[in-house]
């Protein structure tokens, strides 16, 4: 790749994870550049996970370095190995399903979570906080593996919708749970990386370059976020989380569609 577009990925991909650190959703930007600069889908998906793995593991550090606490031993411990079976049949189902649908989905799932954000609204505020359900508890497990196999396939909103979750089901505060979910999410994209780099779809050098790009966005956008605090964690949480549906809803749903009409 040239060095004009390397720059403009890399740019990119550091504003993305700065701000993904606390909202996720980073693949939702970061693959769709991918294509527009040439990039063939499948490898540009690849390499993304492969490069996801640097943003997962510089913004987790701010977090096992702070206060911030995290899922409980026992709790984390179950939440990683769902994640891995997860992730892992996710990863063998995007060798093999069409990629098509993949804009539908992921616009659905933000829409529901901007949606879901707002019906909780008093989720992740400490002062609101209580002890899960042993439902809810069951509920979150589940939800774990099944999002598991959507962050192993694409990873679009994965982290996202992980963290609206825990909120909701687990009771964390929304530091708590961005900080489980993004130490999760090193383990999605490391089990999925494997898959990938089994079938040789990863552009390493690229994937260097971008994954050190997203360290330092992360890192930076993790230590912001625990300064912050949860309220204002939360407020950027549910602007992006609405943004990125709208976006996603007219940019990805509707306009394709309406070219694919047109075109008829």
């Amino acid at each position: 790749m040239a060095t004009g577009p390397l720059l403009w990925l890399m740019l990119i991909f550091f504003v993305t994870s700065s701000v993904s650190v606390i909202t996720g959703s980073t693949s939702l930007i970061t693959v769709p550049v991918m294509f527009q600069f040439g990039i063939e889908p499948r490898t540009a998906i690849a390499t993304n996970m492969f490069a996801l793995i640097f943003l997962s593991i510089g913004g987790s550090l701010p977090f096992l370095r702070g206060k911030t606490t995290v899922a409980g031993r026992r709790r984390l411990t179950r939440l990683v190995l769902l994640t891995l079976a997860g992730s892992l049949l996710g990863a063998l189902l995007l060798l093999r399903v069409p990629q098509h649908s993949v804009s539908l989905i992921v616009s659905g799932a933000m829409i529901a979570v901007a949606i879901f954000s707002v019906v909780y609204r008093k989720s992740g505020v400490p002062e609101f906080t209580a002890p899960p359900s042993a439902a809810a508890e069951f509920t979150g497990y589940a939800l774990t593996f099944l999002f598991g196999i959507y962050g192993g396939f694409y990873s679009g909103g994965y982290v996202t919708i992980l963290t609206a979750l825990y909120v909701a089901l687990f009771r964390q505060s929304f530091v708590e749970a961005v900080a489980t979910t993004k130490l999760i999410n090193v383990f999605s994209s490391a089990i999925a990386t494997v898959v990938f780099m089994s079938r040789h779809l990863i552009d390493y050098r690229l994937g260097c370059i971008l994954g050190l790009t997203m360290f330092a966005g992360a890192l930076m956008g993790a230590r912001l976020s625990i300064r912050l605090g949860d309220r204002w964690v939360r407020r950027i949480f549910l602007t992006v989380v609405w943004a990125l549906g709208l976006k996603a809803l007219f940019f990805d749903v509707l306009s394709p569609a309406e070219k694919h009409g047109g075109g008829q």
